[in-house]
């Protein structure tokens, strides 16, 4: 069986979204256009981990090509639209891959399906920056059974991605200012109160 690869390049749309209550969240990565709009599950520390590299992506890029990055601070329109509906699940990501593309200045980002556990991204773009969110490097070409999505993002686009997937990991359950833990509507036992609900 061979893999399809969904690639917007770039995308009308590409955004980090949930479907679900807070405590009950069910994380996606959705990218849109050409008349078609894919859905592909994930981890809510793979939405923070994916926020975070993109940014060290973007200052490596920068330091290192001259990329000029747009300022975090500068105003860029929010998208606060909830995701495409119906949300029907491609698949469910397992590996992480980002590039920096020096020819056409945008950053490629890979949601590879989970598979084998050590399938990684390697060696796809030549002369560019690579990184393997999961922290999984290897050298092997990932299964060729494998679905991906591939998006192509400008800086600007990239920016905008981060800003949003930042907000929609935070906009979960309040963290308990003892220990850390989510803390649901009804409250939580707390293991710092032994095992009292606070």
């Amino acid at each position: 069986m061979t893999h399809q690869v969904h690639a917007f390049e770039p995308p009308e749309r590409f955004v980090a979204g949930t479907v679900g209550e807070p405590g009950d969240r069910t994380f996606y990565l959705q990218a849109r256009g050409g008349g078609r709009v894919i859905s592909v599950a994930l981890e809510k520390v793979q939405v923070s981990l994916l926020a975070e590299k993109l940014e060290e992506l973007l200052l490596e890029a920068n330091k290192r090509f001259g990329v000029d990055l747009p300022e975090a601070a500068l105003p860029v329109v929010h998208d606060n639209e909830p995701l495409d509906s119906p949300v029907d699940e491609e698949f469910r990501v397992g590996t992480l891959g980002l590039a920096f593309d020096v020819d056409t200045g945008t950053v490629v980002i890979e949601a590879i399906e989970a598979g084998e556990p050590e399938a990684g991204l390697s060696g796809s773009l030549p002369d560019d920056e690579e990184d393997d969110v999961d922290g999984d490097e290897d050298e092997d070409e990932p299964d060729d059974d494998l679905d991906r999505l591939r998006v192509r993002l400008t800086p600007e686009a990239t920016r905008a991605f981060i800003d949003r997937a930042r907000r929609v990991v935070a906009a979960g359950r309040p963290p308990c200012p003892l220990c850390g833990q989510p803390l649901d509507p009804a409250g939580h036992l707390c293991p710092r109160h032994n095992g009292y609900h606070r």
